[in-house]
């Protein structure tokens, strides 16, 4: 009993060791990440990313339940490719790189401290941190003019199908006497992150098949660029009909709220739909007995011949 307890508290001590050693070193990645969490609202949902990912570790608790430690020096590999990935983030000068280091350094904590069966039940929740890493600014800058364009000409035909006069010019909505702009940080890519990151978070909590999480995983960008588009042409029909103060307030601050509970909405009907047109069948199990006879060759022979007429000479 006291060299299982010491065997435990020595375990405890060593993940306890590298975590703070990986803290450390990732900490000022990590700095930087919560800074573009608090002032760029296209990662606003960085906050939540660890919380779900830790929400999963529960939910998959039962996967280690009788699991037994069996340390893996295959953790050394990890570590070395988390800190190659690290120095080549801090030579280059891009923190996104460095951030992504925090994922192999954490897997080889995985081996090191439990082995394979310790990596197979935090994988997914390792991988799901990805969605708090902000993208490099050369991929925020090559994905901002195309969503863009899609979000102002598409709401530009929106509010002109519903009867009001309106026309695109460049990334300017033109509405009568307002003029609504389509600004890079309103391009859509804020709630293309968030609903990549939540139709994820779905596609491994829903109890689907696994062609319907792929389905709704892939769903989400085009999900994502209707709920803006929705969003600014609400937005014009307020400027238009209720006035500029309210239109603003919507655009600004309740519209992110809004879209969210839409996207679920969305994301439920989605599986709604799969679920009348995906249809999983589950194959009954053959009894062991019935499976002897089968393999049986005089029994085989007994089932070919029975209720067989006799033949008459």
């Amino acid at each position: 009993m006291k060299l299982a307890l010491s065997k435990q508290s020595a375990l405890a001590a060593s993940l306890a060791f590298l975590l703070g050693c990986l803290l450390w070193s990732v900490w000022p990645a990590l700095a930087v990440m919560q800074e573009r969490w608090s002032g760029d609202p296209r990662y606003a949902h960085g906050y939540l990313v660890p919380l779900f990912s830790l929400a999963l570790l529960w939910l998959r608790k039962d996967r280690i339940a009788a699991a037994k430690p069996m340390p893996s020096t295959w953790g050394l590999v990890f570590l070395g490719l988390g800190a190659a990935l690290q120095l080549t983030g801090g030579y280059i000068r891009h923190d996104s790189v460095v951030g992504l280091a925090l994922l192999p350094y954490l897997a080889g904590i995985c081996l090191l401290v439990g082995g394979w069966r310790i990596l197979e039940w935090a994988w997914l929740s390792i991988a799901f941190l990805v969605f708090m890493i902000p993208l490099p600014w050369r991929l925020e800058n090559a994905l901002g003019p195309p969503l863009q364009f899609i979000a102002t000409t598409a709401s530009t035909y929106l509010l002109q199908t519903c009867g009001f006069m309106a026309f695109a010019d460049g990334y300017v909505i033109q509405l009568n006497d307002a003029r609504i702009g389509v600004v890079e940080a309103c391009s859509g890519l804020s709630m293309v992150m968030i609903f990549i990151a939540l139709s994820t978070a779905a596609a491994l909590i829903v109890r689907r098949p696994l062609l319907d999480r792929l389905v709704l995983v892939a769903s989400s960008i085009p999900v994502a660029l209707l709920a803006n588009i929705l969003r600014i042409t609400v937005t014009g029909i307020l400027h238009d009909t209720v006035g500029g103060h309210a239109a603003d307030t919507f655009y600004h601050d309740l519209a992110g709220w809004v879209m969210i509970p839409l996207a679920l909405a969305l994301y439920w009907v989605e599986i709604w739909v799969l679920s009348r047109i995906l249809i999983e069948v589950k194959q009954e199990a053959i009894p062991a007995l019935d499976l002897v006879r089968s393999r049986d060759p005089a029994s085989l022979a007994a089932t070919r011949t029975k209720g067989r007429k006799p033949s008459v000479l």
